[in-house]
């Protein structure tokens, strides 16, 4: 397999740093790396911007973030691989990275929060149509969690997703609930933002949470 460094200096390009190209050429390369992964028949949902983009706010994007078990990173890049795009194990903890005409493919096996692609992740990934594409897309509930937990400042979009979120989907918000403990302080904070821009999130959720993360103010 083509590993590249996984330690790389500062502000140096390599061949994975994300380019210009075309909306057509990049939904070109999306649909041909759903098609690759599921005639594999390897679990994977959809997540970052364009899942965001299809449940949420409308944003448009050239990210494309497939989420896949740990125990399939490998095979899946292996697989990218084979169909000629050029690959990188960018960090064994939790990112590989896949390449080809320009288009950047990131293959995540844990996101923040030690939130990992699970059964009941699949049994709930919902096919979403992007564009022409269809796809396996994450749950918005785990979408929510993920965008909580990784909201920075240099990444505001993720919290403004979040929102989006929380105002299209209907959600299950007992779901929302147990995924929450990946990220229960910062899940807790987006939901009492949302409430302060009139977005309706049950009392009993922001009270639940709330006993999860303060549980001494609780009793």
């Amino acid at each position: 397999m083509s590993d590249q460094a996984e330690t790389l200096v500062p502000n140096t390009p390599t061949p994975f740093d994300k380019a210009d190209v075309s909306d057509e050429e990049f939904l070109r390369l999306f649909a041909a790396a759903v098609d690759l992964l599921e005639d594999s028949g390897i679990d994977y949902v959809l997540m970052g911007g364009l899942a965001s983009s299809c449940m949420g706010r409308p944003r448009w994007t050239h990210d494309i973030d497939f989420l896949v078990k740990p125990d399939d990173a490998d095979r899946t890049l292996e697989l990218f691989e084979a169909a000629g795009y050029q690959t990188q194990k960018t960090n064994p903890m939790w990112l590989y990275k896949a390449i080809k005409d320009r288009v950047v493919i990131d293959i995540i096996f844990k996101s923040r929060g030690d939130l990992y692609m699970d059964d009941e992740m699949i049994e709930r990934a919902q096919r979403r149509d992007i564009l022409g594409v269809e796809a396996q897309v994450v749950p918005p509930e785990d979408l929510i969690v993920i965008k909580a937990a990784v909201h920075d400042e240099e990444r505001p979009r993720h919290w403004h997703d979040a929102i989006g979120l929380l105002i299209r989907e209907d959600l299950d918000w007992e779901y929302l609930v147990r995924r929450a403990r990946h990220a229960t302080r910062r899940v807790l904070a987006l939901l009492l933002y949302a409430t302060s821009n009139d977005i309706a999130i049950p009392e009993r959720v922001i009270r639940e949470l709330f006993a999860v993360a303060y549980p001494q103010e609780a009793t």
